[in-house]
């Protein structure tokens, strides 16, 4: 089960209810045990995700020296709070505990990309790189 639902969410993008539905019935299992493991895992969401995810450590050490202002900054830039996406697709904005990279605090991601000794007034460019990439490629 958690195989395919991975596998759906990667094509998809996320886990709708018809697609819960519809593995539900392949698997010959109730749609109550489908529904449970999407939403107990935090890797698996029910809602679009953005093209791009920035998350931004609050683990201690990060949190120590600004991560929250700069989510705080994320949130006015983007327009959303953490857990949402921005009306374009273009970005959803999460906070995790902890990236591993202490050293560089504050941190934060985008994808796989992890941007270190961050103040809030590196955030705009940050993100204006992602949306110019965008530009470019349409």
């Amino acid at each position: 089960l958690i195989q395919i639902l991975h596998e759906t969410q990667e094509t998809i993008g996320y886990l709708p209810l018809e697609a819960q539905e519809i593995i539900a019935r392949s698997l010959r299992i109730p749609l109550t045990e489908v529904y449970s493991v999407v939403t107990f895992y935090a890797r698996f969401t029910t809602e679009p995700r953005g093209k791009h995810i920035v998350s931004v450590c609050l683990g201690t050490a990060c949190f120590v020296k600004g991560s929250n202002l700069i989510l705080e900054r994320l949130e006015r830039k983007l327009g959303i709070r953490s857990g949402g996406t921005t009306e374009d697709g273009l970005f959803t904005l999460d906070s995790c505990r902890c990236v591993g990279a202490c050293g560089l605090a504050p941190v934060m991601s985008v994808g796989a990309q992890v941007y270190g000794n961050l103040v809030p007034d590196m955030v705009d460019g940050i993100l204006d790189e992602y949306r110019k990439k965008e530009e470019a490629a349409s």
